[in-house]
């Protein structure tokens, strides 16, 4: 992937052209186009990384209040595969998520934006794929929540293969002749739960010492101590942040980053 990065939102807003200056910093190239349906279909060899500023949205003017290029976008991003990330007030990101779902963005940030944050996360795609699909990471995610699958596969995809299972039967078929380095695991599903899904992964000789997460909304002590004598790798909760949840994972596989 190279680094170029298409700009949505107006040319003349000092917000964009700052966000611009700090990317073309760190050595990104900036396509800049303002935040309509008609100028982002207009740009040919469209960049894989999108960021969109909200900042200069007119919530209260039909004509420019920004509708039609986030249902564009909505459409787009799953036929053509890029990275999104919005930067706005809670207010717009709000506003935004009713017609751009937020489980197809990448990443959000709010107003006053650190463009190195952002700069960061854009090196860390860029470098993330370069690595290319047989050596990235493999993760088995379980969960009967369709909704949370998509969500969390989005958020991981970034830098691991995502494999998907609405199931403890079916992710139990599937490690059976695919290998993967972790499985995150919902506790409570209908038919086979969590803690049942982990015992019959501990049974079998070859997953005996696979890492497995608990990613669930059970937080109370009992919960905690039924699966602990089933030693699960970590116990995450689906009410964590983005940030938090995919930092854990990053330093199951590579410790914690540098400081």
């Amino acid at each position: 992937m190279d680094k170029r990065v298409l700009l949505i939102g107006a040319s003349k807003s000092f917000m964009v052209s700052a966000i611009a200056r700090g990317l073309q910093k760190d050595g990104f190239e900036i396509v800049n186009c303002e935040f309509n349906k008609e100028a982002i279909l207009s740009v040919e060899n469209k960049p894989q990384l999108y960021v969109l500023y909200l900042g200069d949205l007119d919530l209260s003017d039909p004509e420019k209040n920004g509708i039609e290029p986030l249902k564009y976008l909505d459409e787009a991003i799953d036929k053509e595969r890029f990275f999104l990330y919005e930067v706005g007030s809670h207010e717009e990101l709000d506003y935004a998520s009713k017609f751009l779902s937020v489980i197809k963005v990448t990443e959000t940030y709010l107003r006053p934006l650190d463009v190195q944050e952002l700069s960061n996360a854009l090196s860390s795609v860029v470098q993330s794929n370069e690595i290319s699909e047989d050596q990235k990471k493999k993760i088995l995610v379980v969960d009967d929540d369709g909704t949370m699958l998509r969500m969390i596969k989005t958020w991981l995809s970034v830098r691991y293969r995502v494999y998907m299972a609405s199931s403890g039967l079916i992710a139990l078929n599937f490690l059976q002749s695919n290998d993967v380095d972790l499985v995150l695991l919902d506790y409570m599903m209908p038919n086979m739960d969590g803690p049942t899904v982990l015992t019959e992964i501990r049974k079998k000789e070859k997953l005996a010492n696979l890492p497995v997460m608990f990613l669930t909304s059970k937080s109370d002590k009992e919960a905690v101590v039924t699966v602990a004598a089933l030693k699960p790798t970590k116990y995450l909760l689906k009410t964590m942040p983005k940030a938090k949840l995919v930092k854990a994972i990053n330093e199951f596989f590579y410790g914690p980053e540098d400081k």
